[in-house]
């Protein structure tokens, strides 16, 4: 609702808002009254929307203030000023949600040519003043009004133009804006004065406190939390920030850039001035005071400048941090390496908190991460937690180019350094470690998560054409479907061409705000190639299917492929284009090996990339002097696509034994495992006994015992696809019968090959020193698969065997794999080694969340009940994201058979906590809620149940713009 599509006035108000019962009788005059004496016109109908729940979509959205607005206008100019110091909770329902749309840019008005900032932090109250230096960026003679962002939370205190204080006649300030209705003309100075309250800050955007330090968050919108400007990604200035504080409680105070002065003052404070000679947007500003420690080392760039590297964490974490240091190097090296891409100050530091939103933020020299990518040693961290700290590091440092130095011109484009960046940090990690498995691990997350969304009422595209919060669009479409259109130019132009497009993108935009559109125009360009339908990639949501068939014409010595293409309707886009999809292909001969390809009298190697532009077209591979045995298609997963062929059973098998390219060779091995699972869950339905196929276990026996594998790869191959991504290949979801299935056919694999599973099990016990060289990994990894399949024996053998790996474990990784082998039922051996666990680590946070989220996991029966219980536990914090993520996130996506238990306890569990942390952190709770928005997908009796607590979450009063959004368009 916004105040443009309202009409009429007061009386027609008056007579509207005379509503049916089903939304309850409500009188103008009381709230009426109460707006008038606390806020502007353009608050009054805003407010009594949301006294109304229902009412967003009712005929209220038709009104308006009409001539109302206009006669009180004057009466708005002699408020006195203290009338806008009203609570958080009063300013947020001031106004209903309002759509954003990408159709609508246009460059901000003004130039800020640089910005001043000043903290006076304290323990009650913070002090900001930020002086800005303005000048017009139209060619109007007639200056337009000064728009400048604000929040709910920051209370303005005074502003005041090239030295002169300002009355409030003379400008308009609400929750979210400060408008300076005539700035002078020319360039001038504006100092606005705010003040906040950090320590009261819950949602963790702008600046807040994080066991005891001052931190910030700033992207998307978190900057307008601290003072009024234009929070938006195209206003880039230079930013000097000095920072004051109590010199005992926050010895350590920093900033963006170089720090340029550092001193004494008053009153037992101290301070600092930083620098950053780089222009950014405001996103991009970070800000850390606290009692921190921290490590050092260097770096010397390929062009000789040294640079200090810092990693800040709390003193009893300092000897956590090495293997981040060791990965930012790396990192740094490689992209010298890789892109011809240096480092461009002297300083680069990380800061570790607890408390934080996101995974980790690009602040300019001031990194700023969640604790849990940070902190790593062998006794508290996972062989899983070191190679996320390797590449979140990774992405980070890479953002200095893809991100800040050339950044987006608007929240639509943020793909542009989101998806680029991903694809960045995994080639990075690709080429630190096996580059199949990497592979694997990446598409793997796409298909669960990305491919879901895109089925979802929250699909999207790449590039989004509207939103209500920007902070619900840091999704997979746009970071994993993101990397994976990047990717695709990768593909289709090779490594030279890529870098060839990546360069040219610098040489134009290398300190600019730009679009998707500059970036494809760059690697095309570069290359003197065009591909007109590759942008379709950009603007329409959902996965493509695409079903290609092979056939051998033995006459004509030709192996031709025939693909078809589809893109299924999305909500608001009910037809699709066809998209370019490059398929890269390659033909095996019976020994195994890759046959030579020739394509339209070219020769190609030994794998062909195939340009799919049509809904539909055939690919004829000349010269093939015999059958090929199979045809490895979409290798290294070419595409973001939903793959079916026309291959047999035998060709999958063959393709599992022999394929080269290892993407393939484990994808044979998945479609093998759905295509059990898929008729198995059939099978459960109907009420058939369910029997194992020979075949699946000869060929698992046969990848477990080839010591010419990759130990990683085993574990990736021996790995069933998911309870979820078996849901999504059903046309109605039944996560009980899902859920039978694929314990059966683990059972089956346990039982026929227990001695196997034990064999390697041995093979890969390493009795040596703990090692994080990819080797021991590997091992580590298969080991605990072995384990876990075998865990669902449940045999007393075994169990105690498992306890007996618990005690005798050096590292946390096999600590928790031994657990895991026990966690799926409920025992006495299992309680007792919770319990221990507990005990241990009781007084360390982020090992205290795998406590959490291995029992949220659990799929023992009755599982919500003990859940609950956790969440009052005092292990969790509704407050902190990473346990909500941990315990409840780890309970839906982990254990899919609890949370959709027909009774609803799961649904009834999330719901009532996502109305919670709406009051406490609406991203958070937007995140979380986002698990029941594909209701459409079960059976209606669940259907009932999830749209009940979805309901019941969008009736909630106050309910944030952030949760409205996901739950108002899941109902849609």
């Amino acid at each position: 609702i916004s105040l443009k599509f309202l009409q009429d006035n007061v009386n027609s108000m008056h007579s509207a808002l005379s509503l049916p019962t089903k939304f309850g009788f409500i009188t103008v005059a009381s709230k009426l009254n109460s707006s008038i004496r606390s806020s502007s016109a353009k608050h009054v109908v805003p407010r009594l929307l949301h006294s109304v729940p229902s009412a967003r979509s009712t005929q209220l959205s038709r009104l308006s203030l009409g001539s109302f607005s206009k006669s009180f206008t004057q009466t708005r100019r002699v408020i006195d000023q203290r009338t806008y110091a009203m609570t958080a909770t009063e300013m947020a329902t001031e106004e209903a949600p309002k759509e954003v749309f990408r159709r609508d840019y246009k460059p901000y008005e003004y130039v800020v040519k640089n910005l001043d900032l000043d903290f006076q932090l304290g323990e009650e109250k913070t002090l900001v003043t930020s002086t800005l230096k303005l000048a017009p960026n139209t060619s109007s003679d007639v200056p337009p009004p000064l728009v400048l962002d604000g929040a709910p939370a920051v209370v303005l205190k005074s502003v005041s133009i090239n030295g002169t204080a300002l009355s409030a006649d003379v400008y308009e300030h609400s929750s979210k804006q400060l408008v300076i209705t005539s700035p002078p003309s020319g360039e001038y100075t504006l100092e606005v004065v705010t003040e906040i309250e950090p320590q009261n800050n819950t949602s963790l955007e702008g600046l807040y406190k994080s066991s005891g330090n001052f931190c910030t968050q700033c992207e998307a919108e978190g900057f307008r939390s601290i003072t009024f400007f234009p929070d938006r990604p195209d206003v880039l200035t230079v930013y000097t920030t000095t920072i004051t504080a109590d010199k005992e409680k926050y010895p350590v105070l920093l900033g963006n850039g170089n720090l340029i002065k550092s001193g004494d003052a008053e009153g037992g404070k101290h301070f600092t001035v930083w620098e950053d000679p780089f222009k950014k947007p405001c996103y991009l500003f970070a800000l850390v005071a606290g009692n921190l420690a921290n490590i050092e080392d260097s770096f010397v760039t390929a062009s000789g400048r040294k640079v200090t590297l810092r990693i800040f964490t709390e003193k009893h974490n300092i000897d956590k941090c090495e293997h981040a240091m060791t990965s930012l190097k790396a990192s740094m090296k490689w992209d010298e390496e890789v892109f011809g891409l240096e480092y461009d100050l002297d300083l680069f530091n990380i800061v570790a908190v607890d408390d934080f939103n996101m995974g980790a933020m690009e602040n300019k020299s001031l990194n700023i991460f969640n604790s849990r990518l940070v902190l790593a040693s062998p006794a508290t961290a996972t062989d899983a937690d070191y190679s996320a700290i390797e590449g979140v590091v990774a992405h980070e440092y890479f953002h200095n180019w893809t991100g800040n130095r050339v950044t987006c011109q608007d929240w639509f484009q943020l793909s542009l350094k989101e998806g680029l960046t991903v694809f960045r940090d995994q080639q990075f990690s690709a080429d630190m470690n096996n580059r199949g498995v990497k592979r694997i691990g990446d598409v793997s997350r796409l298909r669960n998560a990305q491919f879901a969304e895109d089925a979802s009422p929250m699909a999207h595209p790449v590039r989004p054409d509207s939103y209500i919060k920007m902070d619900n669009f840091y999704t997979t479409t746009v970071y994993e479907k993101g990397a994976e259109v990047v990717r695709m130019y990768h593909t289709l132009l090779g490594v030279e061409g890529f870098r060839k497009g990546m360069d040219l993108y610098f040489k134009r935009h290398d300190g600019g705000a730009v679009t998707c559109d500059d970036f494809r125009a760059a690697m095309f360009e570069a290359n003197n190639i065009n591909f007109p339908t590759f942008d379709r990639w950009y603007s329409q949501a959902g996965t493509p299917d695409l079903h290609v068939d092979g056939s051998y014409d033995a006459a004509a010595k030709t192996y031709t492929l025939s693909c078809k293409q589809n893109i299924p309707a999305t909500p608001g886009q009910d037809s699709k284009e066809p998209a370019l999809i490059p398929i890269a292909v390659g033909l095996l001969g019976s020994d195994g090996k890759d046959l030579p390809l020739t394509l339209n009298g070219n020769a190609c190697g030994t794998t062909a990339v195939l340009q799919l532009d049509q809904s539909e077209a055939s690919f004829v591979f000349e010269g093939v002097a015999e059958p090929p045995s199979a045809a490895s298609i979409l290798r290294n997963f070419s595409a973001p696509v939903k793959l079916t062929t026309n291959q047999t059973e035998d060709e999958l098998m063959f393709l599992l034994a022999n394929d080269s390219d290892e993407f393939n060779r484990w994808e044979a091995g998945q479609s093998l495992g759905r295509k059990l699972l898929l008729q198995l869950v059939k099978d459960q339905q109907e009420g058939k006994t369910l029997t194992m196929d020979p075949r699946y276990i000869e060929a698992m026996k046969e990848v477990l015992t080839n010591s010419a594998l990759d130990r990683s790869f085993v574990a990736a191959v021996i790995a069933l696809p998911s309870e979820s991504e078996l849901a999504d290949f059903m046309k109605v979801a039944d996560p009980d019968a899902v859920h039978i299935a694929r314990e059966f056919v683990i059972g089956s694999i346990a039982k026929s090959l227990r001695s196997v599973l034990e064999g390697v099990v041995s093979a890969c016990s390493d009795s040596g020193p703990f090692s994080t060289a990819p080797g021991a990994r590997a091992n580590r990894t298969l080991k605990n698969s072995c384990l876990k399949i075998l865990g669902s024996l449940n045999d007393p053998t075994l169990v105690q065997d498992a306890l007996s790996r618990y005690h005798a474990a050096d590292n946390m990784t096999d600590q928790l794999g031994a657990l895991a082998s026990i966690n799926g039922f409920d025992s006495a051996e299992r309680t007792g080694i919770l319990e221990e666990f507990y005990q241990k680590w009781k007084e360390d946070p982020l090992v205290l969340n795998k406590w959490l989220s291995i029992q949220a996991q659990s799929s023992m029966a009755g599982n919500v009940k003990n859940v609950e219980a956790l969440m009052s536990h005092p292990a969790f914090a509704l407050s902190n994201p990473n346990k909500v993520y941990s315990l409840l996130g780890g309970f839906c996506m982990g254990s899919p058979v609890n949370f959709h238990n027909k009774d609803g306890s799961g649904y009834k569990l999330l719901g009532d906590a996502v109305i919670q942390l709406d009051k406490l952190n609406p991203q958070v709770a937007a995140r979380m809620v986002k698990m029941m928005s594909r209701w459409k997908q079960y059976d209606s009796e669940r259907q009932g149940l999830i749209k009940a607590q979805l309901k019941a979450i969008l009736d909630t009063k106050n309910l944030s713009e952030n949760t409205y959004e996901i739950v108002s368009k899941s109902l849609e």
